[in-house]
């Protein structure tokens, strides 16, 4: 059985993709890629990004692949009452974060932040449709 990894340059394309997004809509953002273990594979900050963005981005990156699941999952359930997540450790229940899947096996993540939740997911969708 073949086990897919998230290689450095699959997550630079998916960050050159994402980053194509936010260009395009004026947001600068932070763009973190993580692997499967959720260990940090690429980051990029845009000038004039708020630092505080870039643990955020990690976050959501690491939150999306330790649960599989886009993190705007569990900000929907929260905002429906489901008040008990947030007490998973290392849940961001924010939109942003989006698991990366490769033939079905789920090989990283990549979070976005900088600007609304909505916002950054859809930079972090763009980059996943890479």
């Amino acid at each position: 059985m073949k086990k897919y990894i998230l290689t450095l340059d699959q997550a630079k394309k998916i960050a050159a993709a994402a980053r194509l997004e936010a260009e395009s809509n004026g947001w600068p953002v932070v763009i973190a890629i993580v692997d499967d273990g959720g260990h940090l594979l690429y980051l990029e900050r845009a000038d004039g990004t708020q630092f505080g963005s870039v643990e955020i981005a990690i976050a959501k990156a690491r939150s999306a692949i330790a649960m599989k699941r886009p993190t705007k999952e569990w900000e929907s359930r929260i905002a429906a009452g489901r008040l008990g997540i947030l007490a998973l450790p290392e849940m961001i229940p924010v939109e942003g974060g989006v698991p990366i899947a490769i033939e079905g096996d789920m090989v990283g993540a990549i979070g976005v932040s900088g600007v609304t939740s909505i916002q950054d997911g859809q930079i972090a969708a763009a980059g996943v449709a890479a």
